[in-house]
């Protein structure tokens, strides 16, 4: 309160000031036009003291009261609106003011502070939703792991059925560890602490080489494999992060392709960069999963969930977009889908 009277009085001091300093100018520059004796201007002079304290007085209560309505009022709706949001209330948004009350400038700043409560609750929720699905993903294996471990203590078991528990621990072990795996490569990429590393590889021959990973998978199913692969195609990008883009989309094509169906693979080079697409005759995607098959835990099929973690779209939208590509999906409900990347001219080095 102290330090608000103080700079109270240290303005009206210089509305004193330089009040008095124009009168006393236009006061010499009148008196020298004049012919006033001394004793009149010693007369007049506490008169004009009392004027210029007057005026002091008068300008010192409108610049306040200009400053209450037009400054501290706008300031002090704004710091509200912000002490709700750095409390966690990012539904808050500011009253713009109105634009006849000459506060109107404001609503530059009051506009850009809604944008960005609003962007802070888009995160916050997203944050919530991933903390949320992570825990669910995380709880389904280590059950598994805890129900098999605790089967395997039991007296005398067979060594059939010793075997399969093993297994089952196995391969719900493996699936915890890709999903970490997974959601710690997203989280660099999203935070940008992944960057491109650039290089001229053969991208024909490492699309095959990740093609060939998934033959005792595609052979158990009695898959058949279609190649449309160019000799000889090479891009200029990150060898690392394509790989995981391909590893992605070929798992997928597998997995979602009931036996003795067909997966399609092509590698084209156009004119205005490099295509590569892979297309399965799968179950399909309705218009509705299509709309959410790049979030994070999203898996429009269910009944494939327990070989997935719904991540790895994801890190592939996520890598094909800092890696400055497109990818595009087509699909038919029970006919199959096609993923098509597209790759730009100047990844292509040309």
């Amino acid at each position: 309160m102290n330090d608000k009277r103080l700079a109270g009085l240290y303005k009206f001091v210089i509305f004193f000031l330089l009040i008095s300093f124009v009168v006393t100018c236009s006061f010499i520059l009148f008196l020298h036009f004049m012919d006033y004796s001394v004793e009149d201007i010693r007369q007049a002079a506490p008169i004009t003291f009392g004027n210029v304290l007057l005026i002091t007085l008068i300008f010192w209560v409108m610049d306040t009261v200009r400053k209450k309505i037009f400054t501290e009022r706008p300031i002090k709706r704004i710091t509200k609106g912000l002490e709700r949001i750095s409390g966690g209330e990012f539904g808050t948004r500011i009253e713009p003011m109105t634009s006849f009350s000459g506060m109107a400038d404001y609503n530059e700043i009051i506009s850009y502070i809604n944008k960005m409560s609003q962007e802070l609750g888009s995160v916050e929720t997203l944050r919530t939703d991933f903390v949320s699905n992570v825990s669910h993903e995380m709880k389904t294996p280590l059950a598994v792991i805890q129900n098999y471990a605790a089967l395997l203590s039991t007296p005398e078991l067979p060594e059939s059925e010793r075997l399969e528990y093993a297994a089952a621990i196995n391969g719900a072990t493996k699936r915890l560890a890709a999903l970490i795996t997974n959601i710690l490569k997203l989280n660099k990429l999203e935070n940008q602490q992944i960057f491109p590393q650039r290089e001229r590889f053969d991208l024909s021959e490492q699309v095959c080489e990740c093609l060939l990973e998934f033959e005792s998978e595609w052979e158990k199913k009695g898959l058949e494999i279609e190649t449309d692969i160019e000799d000889g195609v090479t891009v200029d990008s990150d060898r690392e992060l394509l790989s995981v883009v391909w590893n992605n989309l070929f798992s997928n094509a597998v997995k979602f392709t009931d036996e003795g169906g067909t997966v399609r693979v092509s590698v084209k080079q156009r004119d205005d960069g490099i295509c590569v697409s892979v297309t399965d005759t799968g179950c399909g995607i309705d218009s509705e999963t299509g709309r959410h098959i790049f979030d994070k835990f999203y898996q429009g099929d269910t009944s494939h969930a327990s070989r997935g973690n719904g991540l790895g779209l994801a890190l592939v939208k996520r890598i094909i977009d800092i890696t400055g590509g497109r990818i595009e999906v087509s699909s038919e409900l029970g006919r199959g889908s096609t993923f098509t990347v597209l790759l730009r001219k100047g990844d292509n080095g040309e």
